[in-house]
């Protein structure tokens, strides 16, 4: 009687001397590289799960900043913008529509609106938003809060999710990288259901994966804080840009600080500083306690002016 081996083959070629070869059991191989093949395939899937279609209408300077983070992380790229920018969404890997129907069409995930402020109510009124799928995301990246919220709300029918957000920072601060610089949002209005609060966190997870610092504020919050963080920044540099400030040998790293904020400021365009002012509500009370604060300061430095005139005027007179 034979008795087979567990590890024996059933059927092999012989030996001379007639015992069985043993050949290692191909199929084990064969189950390992199956497993291994569905654990990759498993991990592609998560993979592609957490890639987003992301149609960024505005295609400008910072659209296309945001753009070459988004690619690189492997998003699906759409882009829309007034001025014809189909070269440098190419070069970005990402596909440009110049019609806004065209791109709506292609039903993204996400329409993040990357357009200066002023331009912001035209370009979301010209969106064929009935072409969109209803639980299409909405955000924005513009440097006010309180303005594109309340524009959501009034034009966007209640089944689109709506997130406000900022990035504090641009293509000059982030060119090396974001790890540890603010990206501020509300989540305005997101949908009950889990695929929905899913997007959410998975387009909020693009700036966690750089390093960014998360903030969650409300935008009222963000304004107010904003008005001072930035609009005084702003309104200082561009002030200082008006003294045409230059640079010598004797420069204090004082004033090397101030050099570098007008340049740091001036880099950006005027519409850019008009929109801080023209639609955050706290910018006009800040300007006016600018005003205030100078005229004080003013008044003490010539106070003092006089008081030493009259020091010496009275005091080098001749006794009578």
């Amino acid at each position: 009687m034979i008795i087979s081996h567990p590890f024996t083959p059933t059927l092999g070629a012989t030996s001379a001397g007639g015992y069985t070869r043993f050949r290692p059991p191909a199929i084990r191989a064969l189950d390992a590289a199956q497993l291994y093949d569905r654990e990759a395939q498993a991990s592609d899937v998560l993979e592609r799960r957490g890639h987003l279609k992301i149609a960024i209408v505005g295609f400008g300077n910072f659209g296309q900043f945001l753009a070459q983070t988004l690619a690189r992380q492997g998003h699906n790229l759409l882009a829309h913008s007034r001025s014809d920018h189909s070269a440098a969404a190419a070069s970005l890997g990402a596909t440009f529509f110049s019609d806004p129907n065209d791109l709506c069409e292609q039903h993204p995930d996400v329409v993040l609106l990357s357009t200066s402020i002023l331009s912001t109510t035209a370009v979301l009124r010209s969106l064929p938003i009935q072409r969109l799928r209803r639980n299409t995301l909405f955000a924005d990246v513009l440097s006010v809060k309180e303005f594109p919220k309340n524009l959501f709300l009034k034009h966007l029918p209640p089944h689109f999710d709506i997130i406000c957000t900022h990035p504090m920072f641009g293509p000059e601060s982030g060119k090396n990288g974001w790890v540890g610089l603010p990206l501020v949002f509300e989540k305005v209005r997101i949908g009950d259901s889990g695929d929905r609060a899913d997007r959410c966190k998975r387009f909020l997870d693009i700036f966690q994966r750089e390093g960014c610092r998360m903030v969650e504020m409300s935008c009222a919050e963000h304004d107010a804080n904003a008005a001072e963080s930035q609009f005084l920044t702003h309104t200082v540099g561009r002030l200082l840009a008006k003294l045409d400030l230059k640079s010598s040998a004797v420069d204090t790293k004082g004033y090397e600080a101030l050099l570098n904020l007008v340049e740091n400021t001036c880099s950006d365009s005027f519409e850019l500083y008009n929109g801080l002012f023209m639609y955050n509500k706290n910018s006009t009370e800040l300007l006016e306690r600018l005003d205030l604060a100078f005229d004080s300061l003013k008044k003490e430095l010539f106070a003092k002016l006089h008081d030493v005139l009259r020091k010496q005027l009275f005091e080098s007179s001749p006794e009578k």
